[in-house]
């Protein structure tokens, strides 16, 4: 289905975790939550009193730490994180970063921690029950890789180990962190990222580039060597990518963004495409039901769109 009734460009979706809701985050910093299965609008949240744009999201875990169900964390470009609770439409906490433009958020599998990043080069770690922060992820003196250097416009939570997290931005760089020793223990030099396109699996890394050769790559995660280019071809124009991941079962590749105007999945094991969504707009955002039968795509045309995902 598709849902193109909006009034601003949608930069990122998500799909939740009882794939109930599919949340799409607007450019005028609305969040709007439509039935999965339908595509009708069920809540719209306002993220931004300044109408900056609702940069990324992330559904809490289920099983976390609260029994409240149906809670989201929502990044804006005004430097707020928030939680939601959904169905109530009810902010449940805001936390401001001062100076800052948030691009950025993610949960650790379990949901105890979560993690933001943005404009001001810094990942921030926090406690989800108490919301305080738990470190600073930046460069500094003694640490042996320096952090970022520019704008970070992704941080993802390792799936299966609690402490690695990884985040990449402008600078070219995918920094992959310790949190017992709140340092980078390693850089992958190369990817240029511009939206939420950096992802693991098992001992791999993918990484979307906004570029138009090499854009898409998969990567040794405790090398930090290149283990594959995947190849982009047969667009009219090259496609600048906003959004990479694997699929939940790590069997496919979904991947999105702008020039071409398109999403493509791959398969993992023959890095060849297997389908393609054709857009009016950019694609920004993608997203996997947990079923991985179907990918919700954030475009630049004001629409949801949600396809179904063929299996081979």
């Amino acid at each position: 289905w598709e849902s193109s009734d909006h009034e601003a460009e949608v930069f990122c979706v998500r799909v939740a975790p009882d794939t109930t809701l599919v949340a799409a985050g607007l450019a005028n910093g609305h969040v709007k939550l439509f039935n999965a299965h339908t595509g009708k609008l069920s809540y719209t949240l306002s993220t931004s009193e300044n109408t900056l744009p609702a940069t990324c999201m992330r559904f809490r875990p289920v099983g976390a730490h609260s029994k409240t169900r149906n809670v989201l964390l929502t990044a804006n470009a005004d430097g707020r994180v928030q939680h939601w609770h959904v169905t109530s439409g009810k902010c449940l906490h805001t936390i401001t970063e001062p100076d800052n433009q948030v691009f950025a958020v993610d949960y650790r599998p379990d949901g105890s921690r979560f993690a933001t990043a943005g404009k001001d080069y810094t990942v921030r770690l926090y406690d989800e029950a108490t919301k305080s922060k738990l470190a600073d992820l930046k460069s500094g003196f003694g640490r042996k890789h320096s952090g970022h250097s520019n704008r970070v416009f992704t941080c993802k939570f390792h799936p299966t180990e609690p402490n690695v997290l990884l985040s990449a931005g402008w600078d070219n760089t995918i920094q992959i962190w310790d949190l017992r020793t709140e340092g980078a223990v390693r850089s992958i030099y190369g990817p240029h990222i511009c939206g939420d396109s950096v992802d693991i699996h098992g001992s791999e890394v993918v990484s979307g580039s906004w570029r138009p050769t090499e854009q898409l790559q998969l990567w040794d995660l405790r090398s930090g060597e290149l283990v594959a280019n995947v190849p982009w071809t047969g667009s009219a124009q090259p496609c600048l990518l906003y959004a990479a991941l694997f699929d939940p079962t790590g069997a496919y590749i979904a991947a999105g963004g702008t020039g071409a105007n398109e999403v493509r999945l791959f398969k993992r094991s023959t890095l060849e495409a297997v389908g393609v969504a054709r857009l009016d707009g950019g694609a920004y955002g993608v997203d996997f039901t947990p079923e991985a039968d179907a990918l919700a795509i954030a475009t630049g045309h004001s629409a949801v769109r949600v396809v179904a995902v063929p299996r081979a």
